[in-house]
């Protein structure tokens, strides 16, 4: 089953996922790429405020200027939900907040993957004698309020170790470059390719991932772990159980933790360079396209005898 529509609120278009999901004999499975199955606006993001810890659904979705979802209070998507054979979560995290919320469904944990990139099989980062000037962290992702990067570019303002680039495009992008007018110690860069973002992410002392909003598994940590770069995330969502699994940085709570993570990135090139060593293995180790596909394939056989259902 694909990935379900951002804007989906109407019956018609539950309707086709039911059909979707009944469709043909083979097994199907499920990504959970937002929250849409438990969530109007899929983001889990209360009032475009903060995380989402306890329902107010009707209100919340005039606050996202979407009609309310009556088809939600039916049985329309308990129905199709009923056709999938598994649900894969990319984080644990996600596993058990979906079970939380009352998803009595089959969730399997199978993380998310980028590709290998010819520009990513390098020796090693630059070296600490290396590190381009300026000193610089790197914010990759869409310019969105959710994503919390009104909080880092106040701290820019007064931290002058290093500077803050940040690369991405969105609606929130003007209130953001106001709140930077004037300071030179933040870059915006636009829309960047691919390719230009590899050399952006290997030469940053460190990639940081502010977001507000309850990530599943941002593959921004994993496109900074294949140039050998740590990270920097918040203490939110999926995103400290990457850190967990692989040392490849700092998580944070406070601005003050922030402060002292970036301090020792810029104090210590060597620590950063381990940091992003043991993030580069971790990827190599968990999540790359190879080790995704041998986990789905074994996914698939293991629900096909299950099942009773074929292969081909």
């Amino acid at each position: 089953m694909g990935r379900a529509s951002r804007n989906a609120s109407t019956v018609g278009q539950v309707v086709a996922c039911r059909r979707s999901a009944t469709y043909g004999q083979g097994i199907k499975l499920y990504t959970f790429h937002e929250y849409w199955l438990v969530c109007p606006t899929h983001v889990l993001f209360r009032f475009n405020r903060a995380p989402c810890t306890r329902p107010h659904c009707f209100a919340c979705s005039l606050t996202y200027k979407r009609p309310p979802q009556w088809w939600r209070h039916s049985g329309l998507l308990p129905a199709a939900l009923k056709q999938v054979h598994a649900f894969l979560a990319p984080s644990r995290f996600c596993q058990d907040l979906h079970r939380q919320m009352g998803l009595d469904i089959p969730i399997v944990h199978l993380p998310n993957f980028v590709p290998a990139a010819e520009s990513a099989v390098l020796p090693s980062s630059p070296h600490a004698e290396d590190m381009p000037e300026p000193l610089y962290f790197l914010y990759v992702g869409r310019l969105e309020k959710l994503k919390g990067l009104q909080t880092l570019i106040p701290l820019f303002r007064r931290y002058r170790k290093a500077q803050l680039w940040i690369a991405g495009t969105g609606s929130h992008e003007p209130q953001l470059r106001q709140l930077a007018a004037g300071d030179t110690n933040i870059r915006f860069l636009g829309y960047k390719t691919a390719g230009d973002l590899h050399g952006l992410y290997r030469q940053a002392v460190a990639v940081l991932v502010p977001s507000l909003c309850l990530e599943i598994f941002p593959l921004v940590i994993l496109e900074a772990f294949r140039q050998r770069t740590p990270v920097v995330v918040r203490n939110l969502g999926g995103m400290p159980e990457i850190l967990a699994e692989s040392g490849g940085g700092f998580t944070y709570d406070t601005e003050q933790e922030l402060v002292t993570a970036l301090d020792s990135l810029v104090a210590d090139p060597s620590y950063r360079q381990e940091l992003g060593r043991r993030g580069y293995q971790a990827y190599q180790q968990y999540w790359t396209a190879d080790v995704h596909l041998q986990r789905y394939l074994t996914l698939i056989s293991e629900l096909a005898a299950t099942h009773g259902r074929p292969l081909t």
